[in-house]
């Protein structure tokens, strides 16, 4: 009786259709028409489903208008204090809005924040204007930075992500906007508000409300950007960070908010269960010093543009790995702040897996002859001494 009841159990479980228990081989955006997962530091791809099919992005669009004005905040060409005077045509714009008034103005601070929080296509087309004095001007700019990024199917018509013929993007373009828009670490301090007023205490007083539901719902998002449009249909590029450890996630053509949101929170689900990043250097901390002789600062600083990190699967050995720096040769003097020299190679055992530009920290002026005679000088006096030592 046992052995008969224990083969129709097993005739039962052989007819059960198959479940993996790896989550990668599970399908983490059943509802996204296009998605992309990658971790900042490293730019390792965790997943990706046609990340390079071009689609419309609607307003994550808003990603390289944020970079564009944040590098000019940056450059010291825009203040946060700054006030805009709107034009007719930026308060013009359909779509989400704040309802800026002809001849209005307001401060640059809460024109970032609304394009931030709420989308805002009249605050994207003003701050535009203001930048590049007109929108084609700046769409012109957007697409030449394009072009700086080596992105390949990626073209703007317009600054706010409204519809119009030929303006496309991919999931892949998408995530590396945002990983060049989060170099600026001031963006998530608006990024991540779910809800703020402007021209509080005024008739005139707007709430604003986060259109990225995952900032106040999800352990870790503080960014980035929403889209819709019919022809999109719904969009997030979304970013969170746990620890040390910062991800990327783009759905593209979710049918809802809903499904959207699922495929997004699946991403980063993954990415925090499987994954953890080793931090070994900060940027701008000096990887590599030495004295040069014919530099006139004693000491020259050669740092990274970025955090060095590695990522490993959880379970990983992190004692595999190491850095190792390959200075630079002087061929001309002086050097200006920024400029490359030399490498940092990340190595597993004596694989190099990654290789890391390292930059100049500070001008390098070269030596004048009273400061070199005195340096060889030097050398040659400590030379003797130790001779002497033998």
């Amino acid at each position: 009786m046992i052995r008969k009841h224990f083969i129709l159990l097993l005739t039962v479980l052989l007819m059960m259709p198959s479940i993996s228990i790896f989550a990668e081989d599970a399908e983490l955006t059943n509802h996204s028409s296009s998605s992309f997962l990658m971790e900042v530091d490293t730019g390792t791809v965790l997943h990706e489903k046609n990340a390079h099919k071009q689609l419309p992005p609607a307003s994550m669009t808003k990603l390289m208008t944020l970079l564009l004005i944040m590098e000019e905040i940056d450059q010291g060409k825009l203040t946060l204090s700054e006030k805009v005077r709107v034009s007719e045509y930026a308060a013009s714009m359909g779509g989400s809005q704040i309802f800026l008034e002809p001849n209005e103005e307001m401060s640059v601070d809460d024109l970032l924040k609304s394009i931030a929080i709420a989308s805002a296509n009249d605050s994207s087309v003003a701050l535009a204007e203001r930048i590049a004095v007109s929108e084609e001007n700046f769409v012109k700019r957007m697409n030449e930075r394009v072009k700086e990024l080596g992105l390949k199917n990626t073209k703007f018509k317009n600054v706010t992500g409204l519809p119009e013929e030929g303006h496309f993007s991919s999931a892949y373009d998408m995530a590396k906007i945002a990983q060049e828009l989060l170099k600026h670490d001031e963006i998530t301090s608006y990024t991540q508000i779910y809800e703020d007023y402007l021209r509080k205490g005024t008739d005139e007083e707007f709430w604003l409300v986060n259109t990225n539901k995952l900032v106040k719902f999800y352990q870790g998002v503080d960014g980035l950007k929403t889209g819709y449009t019919n022809a999109a249909k719904y969009c997030l590029t979304a970013t969170a960070k746990r620890g040390d450890m910062r991800v990327i996630a783009v759905s593209m053509g979710a049918e809802t908010v809903k499904d959207r949101n699922a495929d997004v929170t699946n991403m980063l689900d993954y990415a925090f269960s499987h994954y953890e990043l080793h931090k070994l250097h900060d940027k701008d901390t000096p990887l590599y010093s030495w004295s040069h002789l014919k530099s006139e600062q004693d000491e020259l600083n050669l740092v990274a543009d970025q955090n060095v990190s590695v990522l490993l699967s959880k379970g990983e050995k992190m004692e595999d790995y190491k850095t190792v720096v390959e200075p630079g040769n002087i061929s001309k003097w002086p050097m200006k702040e920024g400029e490359q020299l030399g490498h940092l190679h990340v190595k597993k055992g004596d694989t190099t897996m990654k290789k890391i530009p390292l930059y100049v920290q500070e001008d390098v002026q070269e030596a004048g002859l009273f400061k070199l005679f005195n340096r060889v000088g030097k050398y040659l006096h400590q030379g003797y001494k130790t001779s002497n030592k033998n």
